[in-house]
């Protein structure tokens, strides 16, 4: 929405608004499809507004558009708040940022570098 922001909305492209019950999610359609050059992926994040005031979000954040996929973009909206949210056709419903990433090759190995962390897990470097 502004010349400065990473993410590109998507709008919902929908016949008619959808009612989004308490805990309950769904497949909303953009409207659009992409093709992205090798090597990067379009990820999709839900919008700060619609998570902090009506409890939406996305099931699967970020979601990730391959290189290879050519369909409509679609995003799975799940309502944490204890109200009904209605998705209206137009509606702004998450944003797309592109991203490089890159293929990593694996190699079976028998033990791996020491490090000071070793295989402390979660939570492990705030104590």
């Amino acid at each position: 929405m502004t010349s400065h922001a990473a993410g590109m909305d998507l709008y919902a492209e929908l016949a008619e608004d959808l009612i989004l019950e308490p805990g309950g999610r769904a497949l909303i359609p953009t409207g659009i499809a992409i093709a992205l050059p090798d090597g990067y992926e379009a990820q999709i994040r839900p919008r700060s507004g619609l998570a902090l005031k009506h409890g939406i979000s996305l099931v699967n954040s970020p979601g990730t558009i391959d290189p290879d996929y050519r369909g409509e973009i679609g995003v799975i909206v799940i309502n944490h708040s204890n109200a009904p949210f209605t998705v209206k056709c137009g509606e702004r419903i998450a944003q797309m940022v592109f991203a490089p990433f890159v293929r990593a090759l694996f190699r079976e190995a028998d033990n791996l570098e020491e490090t000071g962390r070793g295989d402390g897990g979660f939570g492990h470097t705030g104590r």
